[in-house]
Formats: C-alpha cells, sequence, structure tokens
C-alpha cells in the first residue's frame, strides 16, 4: 500500500503517451490494449486502469501490483463487466454506448506512463423493412410509395432506396426524405427514409427495396414490394380472330384498351348497329358469310371518340362443275367439261383420276376407253374446301386389238385374243381349248388367252362381242411346230354378212339376165328399158363384188 501510495503521488509527474483508439460491437466483449501489448510482465512494478466519468473525473477500474493477482477496484456498472488479460489489457464484457469514453492504462516501471485509448462502439441495425406502402402508384403524380427503417443502429444508418436493384436519387418524379430518432435508454438510433415517386408505365411489375451497409456489418436489404400503376386509357385496339375468316366460321371481336385499371365495357358498331358490351370486351359474330365483308370498331362507352377500327374480308368459295355424275359417252366422241368458281380470291385446283393425282385439268377431244374412270377436282382456298366429281363411261363396239399365238410345252400352243371395248366384251373361240386367263377389263381392255393342241393345219377364229357389235378375227395355226404356215386374216362380222349378201344379189342378177336373153316376148321399148335397170343391177353388182374383195 505504501507503494501504491507513492506511485500515486508520483503520478502528477507521468508521462503521457498519445491517444489510441479501438472500436467495438455492441454487446459483445471489447478487448482495449496497454501500450498496444508492449508491457513485459518482469519489468512492471503497478499496472492500473481507469476511465473517464465525464467533467475531467477518473473512475478507477483495475490494479495490479508486482507479484499479486489484479484486483477490480471499480465500484459502479463497471464491477462486474472488467477483467485484465495477461498482456495487461483491459476486457470490458457487454460493450455499451455508454462505453464510449477514454480509458487510460498507468503503468509504473522505473517511472510513470499512462496510455489513453478512446472507445467507439458500434452496432448494426436491428433489420431494415418497408412499411406504411402505398395501394397505387399514379402515372405522373408524385404519390408517397412508402417509408423505410433501419432500427437501433449506431451510428445511424444511411438508407438508400432501390428500383429493380438500381439506386434511387432525388430527382425528377423522385423525393427522398431521411430522419433519424435516438433511443433515450439506449442511445441507439433509428433511421427512417420516405420515398414519394411519380410512376411510369414501365413501372409496373418493378420491385421496389431500400437498404443500408453499416460500417462493420454486412449489406441489408429489404424485402421486395411492387404497386398497381394506375392510369388513363391512352389507346384502344380491335383485334379480329380468326384475322382471315371464311364462310361459317365465328369470328370474334375484342376490344382492347391500355389503361389501369383496364375499361370493361365497350361499344361495337356491328353494319352501322351500336352494340354495347356491358362488363365484357368482346363480340362475336356467328356463322359469317360474304355479306359479313365490311368495316368494324369499338369505342369505350364513356369516351366514343376513342375508338379501333377493322377490315374485315369473309373468304367465300363457290364451284359447279358440269357434267356431274355419271356420264356415258360412245369411244371417239368428244366431251366438254366446265369447272366454274367463285371466290373471294383466286383458289387451287387439283384434279384426280381413281385417287391418282393428274398434271393437269383433264381434256377429252377424242374419248378413248382408257378416258373411263372417276374424276375428282378439289378446289381450296386458304381454310375452305370443295370437291365435285363425274363417273365417265366410255361405251362402243368391241375392236380386235392383235391376235397372235405363243408357243408353249411340246405341241401345246398359247391363243392370245386382245380386244378393246365397253361394256366389257365376250370372248369366243371357234375352238375349244383350256382357258389360262382372262384380264378384269382394265381401261376397257380385255386380254384372253387360251392353249390348244392341233393334230393338223386349222383356222381358229375369235369372235368380240358386246351389245353394240361383233368383231370377228382369224387365225391360221399350223400344226407345225416352226409355224411357217401361220397366217392371219382379219374379217369385219359386218363385211362378212356383206360379203354373203352380195354374193346372192350377184347370183339373182345373173339368173335374171340369162332369163331376159331367152325371152323373145319383150319389146324394143323393154328391152330399152330392162337395159337401164340391167345396167344398174351391174353397177351394184360391182360395187357389192368389189366390197366383198376387200
Amino acid at each position: 500500500m505504501h507503494l501504491l501510495s507513492a506511485l500515486l503521488a508520483a503520478s502528477l509527474l507521468c508521462k503521457v503517451a498519445d491517444l489510441d483508439s479501438v472500436t467495438g460491437l455492441y454487446g459483445q466483449t471489447l478487448e482495449i490494449p496497454c501500450n498496444n501489448g508492449a508491457v513485459k510482465m518482469e519489468d512492471i512494478l503497478l499496472v492500473k486502469w481507469k476511465y473517464d466519468k465525464g467533467q475531467g473525473k477518473p473512475g478507477d477500474l483495475m490494479v495490479l501490483n508486482k507479484g499479486h493477482d489484479a484486483v477490480v477496484s471499480a465500484t459502479d456498472d463497471y464491477k462486474t463487466r472488467v477483467s485484465m488479460a495477461k498482456n495487461f489489457s483491459l476486457l470490458l464484457s457487454g460493450a455499451k454506448l455508454s462505453d464510449q469514453t477514454t480509458f487510460t492504462c498507468m503503468v509504473a516501471v522505473a517511472d510513470i506512463t499512462e496510455y489513453p485509448v478512446a472507445v467507439v462502439i458500434h452496432k448494426s441495425p436491428a433489420g431494415v423493412g418497408i412499411s406504411n406502402i402505398a395501394e397505387a402508384l399514379e402515372i405522373g403524380k408524385l404519390k408517397k410509395l412508402g417509408d423505410c427503417f433501419a432500427r437501433d443502429a449506431n451510428p445511424a444508418a444511411n438508407i438508400t432506396w432501390l428500383r429493380n436493384n438500381e439506386p434511387l436519387t432525388d430527382g425528377k418524379g423522385i423525393s427522398i426524405k431521411s430522419s433519424v430518432l435516438v433511443d433515450p435508454d439506449t442511445g441507439l438510433s433509428t433511421t427512417m427514409s420516405t420515398l414519394e415517386y411519380s410512376a411510369l408505365k414501365s413501372d409496373a411489375g418493378a420491385q421496389f427495396t431500400c437498404s443500408t451497409q453499416h460500417l462493420l456489418g454486412e449489406k441489408l436489404v429489404s424485402s421486395p414490394v411492387n404497386f398497381t400503376i394506375t392510369y388513363s386509357t391512352e389507346h384502344i385496339t380491335l383485334r379480329v380472330s380468326p384475322e382471315s375468316p371464311a364462310e361459317g366460321d365465328n369470328v370474334t371481336l375484342t376490344c382492347e384498351a391500355d389503361g389501369n385499371p383496364a375499361p370493361t365495357s365497350f361499344n361495337f358498331y356491328i353494319k352501322g348497329e351500336v352494340v354495347k358490351a356491358e362488363n365484357a370486351n368482346k363480340h362475336i359474330l356467328a356463322h359469317v358469310s360474304r355479306n359479313t365483308t365490311g368495316l368494324y370498331k369499338c369505342s369505350l362507352i364513356d369516351n366514343p371518340l376513342m375508338e379501333s377500327s377493322r377490315n374485315i374480308s369473309v373468304n367465300y368459295l363457290d364451284i359447279n362443275l358440269s357434267p356431274s355424275g355419271k356420264i356415258v359417252k360412245h369411244a371417239g366422241k368428244a366431251l366438254n367439261i366446265t369447272l366454274q368458281i367463285d371466290s373471294s380470291e383466286k383458289p387451287a385446283v387439283s384434279w384426280t383420276k381413281e385417287g391418282v393425282k393428274l398434271p393437269k385439268e383433264p381434256k377429252f377431244a377424242n374419248l378413248t376407253y382408257s378416258d373411263s374412270g372417276v374424276y375428282e377436282c378439289e378446289v381450296t382456298l386458304k381454310t375452305l374446301r370443295r370437291k365435285a366429281s363425274f363417273h365417265l363411261v366410255v361405251q362402243g363396239a368391241p375392236v380386235i386389238k392383235y391376235l397372235k399365238k405363243m408357243d408353249a410345252k411340246g405341241q401345246q400352243i398359247v391363243l392370245i385374243c386382245e380386244a378393246e371395248g365397253s361394256p366389257k366384251p365376250v370372248v369366243s373361240w371357234s375352238i375349244n381349248g383350256t382357258v389360262l386367263n382372262e384380264t378384269s377389263h382394265p381401261n376397257g381392255k380385255i386380254t384372253h388367252k387360251i392353249t390348244v393342241t392341233p393334230s393338223a393345219d386349222m383356222t381358229v377364229t375369235c369372235t368380240v362381242s358386246n351389245e353394240f357389235g361383233m368383231m370377228t378375227q382369224d387365225l391360221n395355226v399350223s400344226s407345225d411346230p416352226s409355224g411357217k404356215n401361220d397366217k392371219t386374216q382379219m374379217v369385219v362380222g359386218v363385211v362378212v354378212g356383206l360379203l354373203i349378201a352380195t354374193l346372192v344379189i350377184g347370183l339373182a342378177y345373173w339368173l335374171y339376165v340369162k332369163k331376159s336373153k331367152q325371152g323373145s316376148w319383150k319389146t324394143g321399148e323393154k328391152e330399152n328399158g330392162n337395159s337401164e335397170e340391167e345396167k344398174k343391177l351391174e353397177e351394184k353388182g360391182e360395187e357389192n363384188s368389189q366390197k366383198a374383195e376387200v
């Protein structure tokens, strides 16, 4: 105690080092160094900590005499909060803002030196958030968006407002005002920042936040808020669906406005009539026709001058195929097909025969049996599709196209008779044979095959017939396998009949002439007259004889 008293008395003559500073965090233990930890245990006689109580009055905290433990000398709040580290630093628990004063470490060695340290206590805000949020913002009008609070900080927090993470600053359409409130009990500060904002259309869906960055803490950001942006209608648009309607479609007219809240009722102008749509922005034109084509409009009910219009053109397609249905014509005749089209635009036309696409529209200047079939035209215009068809049947007497033979096994010969005609000709042979096959009559053609085994040279006749006529053709078939004596001779059935008739007439004429020469009862006048008749009959006989030769 005598040493302490002597040192205390000598403290009036001690040296004072430069003032250091240390920063601590609120509520945590703060270490205040003594001469930055440069004091050595073996050199000291005494270490004493004290603090500035204000108005120049010191307050004792702890004392350490050489060879003894440190003793707490404080009698106030510090009594339970201070301790001394091995390096003589002062450990101060539960740091408070009231600890922001000067603490002094007095060290006695050969002389006495004081090391003052200024203490600063920092505290990050307890949190940051937005309150008093506006229900909606209005375009072109400055309106309070909300208040941002950063509570219980030291020093007082600085607040930044952000829109979509971009900082906002005071300026056109933006007003930011801040204030700080200090808690009298804790000394902690609460910062409040108020943002007034004039919205834009682009702010619809935008996110607003506020943030603060404390000196010794991390950045704090509030939860985002967004707003309904209200503004008057500036534009109105009439939409048509489908864009290019066809006859029979239902067309929807939709009136859209950009106001917020959007208008809910509209006027629709339909062929000179005004139709009100209450609490709706649509009007349906059911089963439109070509007469629906025209100008259509819509407008706001409370502002008819704000309107939008669209021209609607309805696509239509009518066709008429003449003739149609089943058409029966004779081979060699002509057939004119007419396709009449009445449409809103030029359509596409395609033709098929029996389901097979044709390269162009069919023309029939000279009908053949292969022209028979079902023809279909398809006319398309966007979504419209029309079809028409006709079934062409070409008829006529059968004609043998060829008659020939082919060698088969051994003495067998295959006879082939191919003919055209419609209805399907019936094929018959003048000889018995085994039928190999008969085609199904495609394109008016039929092929008939038989096998025969001739025992001698013979003439085989193929006859084809239908309701329109008959035709025969002969084929000389030799029993000689080499077939050198085969010869084909065609005789039309009608010509055969004509030949027989001509022979009969010729025979009658011969008998008549012979009798006339023998009769003496005929007069010269009758003889002259008969001579003329004889001359005519003779000419006719010669003509028939020529036909027979053919």
